[in-house]
């Protein structure tokens, strides 16, 4: 009844639309590249001898959980969320904005105050296992194929054409970082703690359980940590 009223931010579109449409394809401005990884404690202290010698110093390093879900790319303008794009191909992706608007961790507007214009941010969507879970055996019940873990099933999730069905899947998302390591042309903090930390004030939830290490032994030893409670 009163369309001048509508807001495409309002918290009202966290319901989701049952209007099919197809997605677009959009060009990353920076690309969404796949992470080093390794499984050699031996290849790990040579990154950290490569990189001290660089640098003729010791230096610390933030470790922190990889959470294995959907990689999505948030571009932000006036503190408002305009558009949400998966990592596609690394060079263009899918738009999925409207299914990502349903995630309630997501902030439709951000807080505080000090961002640019315009920027990315960039994190992963997770399916947690309690979600996915229940999940599984709703499909069951419909006789349904099974998703094969959290992360196909997060993925698969904002992929629907039907953003009711991402809304009705509690989603969850942690932000790891900005889409131009620069910010816009500019590198206002020195490091990656403190972007983690504008990241949180800008109400965004960050990956828990890091630590800052000093030194191979000490990044062998957070991660020797992390496989006891595995």
């Amino acid at each position: 009844k009163h369309p001048e009223h509508y807001d495409e931010n309002s918290p009202s579109v966290r319901v989701g639309s049952d209007l099919n449409k197809e997605f677009r394809q959009v060009e990353h401005k920076y690309p969404m590249l796949s992470l080093g990884n390794t499984y050699s404690e031996t290849e790990v202290r040579e990154f950290y001898e490569r990189v001290r010698k660089a640098l003729n110093e010791d230096f610390e390093i933030c470790c922190e959980l990889k959470f294995d879900g959907t990689s999505i790319s948030l571009t932000y303008e006036d503190g408002r969320l305009v558009q949400a794009v998966t990592r596609g191909d690394g060079v263009r992706g899918d738009d999925v904005t409207d299914n990502v608007k349903t995630i309630r961790s997501i902030p439709l507007r951000l807080s505080g105050d000090g961002y640019p214009r315009r920027f990315e941010i960039r994190g992963e969507i997770l399916m947690p296992w309690t979600v996915f879970e229940e999940l599984n055996r709703e499909r069951e019940q419909r006789e349904e194929p099974l998703f094969a873990n959290p992360r196909n099933a997060a993925a698969g999730s904002i992929r629907q054409l039907d953003t009711s069905v991402t809304a009705s899947r509690p989603l969850r998302f942690l932000a790891y970082g900005f889409g131009d390591v620069r910010f816009g042309g500019v590198q206002p903090w020195s490091t990656y703690e403190e972007v983690m930390g504008r990241l949180r004030d800008f109400g965004f939830e960050t990956p828990p359980g890091g630590r800052l290490c000093l030194g191979s032994e000490e990044v062998e030893a957070y991660y020797a940590s992390l496989s006891e409670k595995r």
